[in-house]
């Protein structure tokens, strides 16, 4: 290996290599106009956007355990293939890699989410659903979920049910759609944890007892699977109850398990006449729902209320320049989203909360006359 004077050296050396052939590079030469995706950028675009950094960190990743492949991430590159040999053989430890497939870059035409329906069925072509890249999204998980439902919902239209829709308090899928169809965007877009408000409640340990219901009814979750989950369910609801109700020294279990010391196995050494075994999973979950009881609690009052904003449905032929109060922006910017309730109006763009008290006014307005 090279000493550190050595190693900074070599990624000077790279650094030229690249900055040189910039021009050669689609994405700076002008052919490709797109905004490329924010969390991987190439390596062009990391030594345009910070030439103070000295170096940038390199991941190499075997592709399995019968190749000799190496996948290289953090150079993700649309330069030329001579110039990718020089900058690959410039990194210590690589100055013989053979590239078996050169990096390249694809721009993409994609149709804006905001002619799509929180079912993924296009507002202009009836019977028509966009799913994944089409609907300007980026990585696999995005499309995968966007196939399902876009899979689920044109099944359910042939049967002439209603849509499967999944709202931002279910599900990270429920987060993506509503994103893509109130919003838009205007490059790649990925899923974070972090587009999600109710979050503390979409955790992958209870992805089950939120989704799970709905794969049955669909009937993508056998009965056995089911029944299975509803007995897991079932123990875990006990055992909260069952800590809830037993005290000690005038206190619930449920209180002592809370204090950020203390874990069930404790819990169960101390008191093994009043904490019942459970299998580590259940055990786990009733740790979970236990510590978090309270901010649980305040996440679920602000679910209802967004519930309720989302039960407020706007007819789907509304006539927004015909109401009154409403601004001329928040007309323009409703007749192109045509939201589908209340609470996905509020969530447009550009709509501030005067704009949804006058649409809340309508509806009233709306519903008085049908009962008159």
């Amino acid at each position: 290996g090279c000493h550190r004077g050595d190693f900074l050296r070599l990624l000077k050396h790279t650094h030229e290599i690249i900055s040189s052939n910039l021009d050669r590079s689609p994405l700076y030469s002008g052919r490709i106009v797109g905004t490329g995706p924010r969390y991987c950028p190439s390596i062009e675009t990391k030594v345009v956007r910070f030439p103070e950094k000295e170096r940038h960190q390199v991941f190499l990743e075997p592709e399995g355990i019968d190749t000799e492949e190496v996948y290289v991430n953090g150079v993700s590159t649309s330069l030329p293939y001579d110039v990718q040999i020089d900058m690959i053989r410039s990194i210590p430890g690589l100055e013989k890699a053979q590239i078996m497939r050169p990096g390249y870059a694809i721009e993409y035409d994609f149709a804006p989410p905001s002619q799509i329906t929180t079912s993924l069925e296009t507002r202009t072509v009836e019977n028509l659903f966009f799913a994944g890249q089409i609907n300007g999204t980026s990585g696999y998980e995005e499309a995968a979920a966007q196939g399902l439902i876009a899979g689920i919902n044109a099944v359910k239209k042939l049967r002439g049910e209603g849509p499967l829709i999944l709202d931002r308090s279910q599900a990270y899928i429920g987060v993506l759609i509503d994103d893509l169809v109130t919003k838009g965007t205007d490059e790649p877009y990925r899923m974070f944890t972090s587009r999600a408000e109710y979050r503390l409640l979409l955790r992958q340990d209870n992805a089950d007892v939120r989704l799970m219901p709905v794969g049955h009814e669909l009937g993508l979750i056998s009965d056995g699977l089911f029944d299975k989950f509803k007995r897991r369910r079932e123990q875990i609801e006990k055992g909260i109850v069952k800590l809830e109700n037993t005290t000690v020294d005038n206190q619930p279990l449920a209180k002592l398990l809370r204090r950020p010391e203390m874990t069930y196995d404790k819990l169960k050494s101390q008191y093994p006449d009043k904490v019942a075994p459970q299998n580590s999973d259940v055990q786990h979950q009733i740790e979970i729902e236990v510590k978090y009881s309270g901010y649980i609690r305040k996440q679920e009052e602000q679910i209802a209320r967004f519930r309720k904003a989302e039960r407020q449905l706007i007819p789907p032929d509304t006539d927004y320049s015909a109401i009154k109060g409403l601004r001329n922006e928040a007309v323009e910017k409703l007749s192109q989203a045509r939201p589908r309730s209340i609470g996905q109006a509020s969530r447009i763009s550009g709509i501030n909360p005067a704009d949804v008290t006058v649409l809340i006014i309508h509806l009233k307005k709306l519903e008085k006359k049908g009962a008159a």
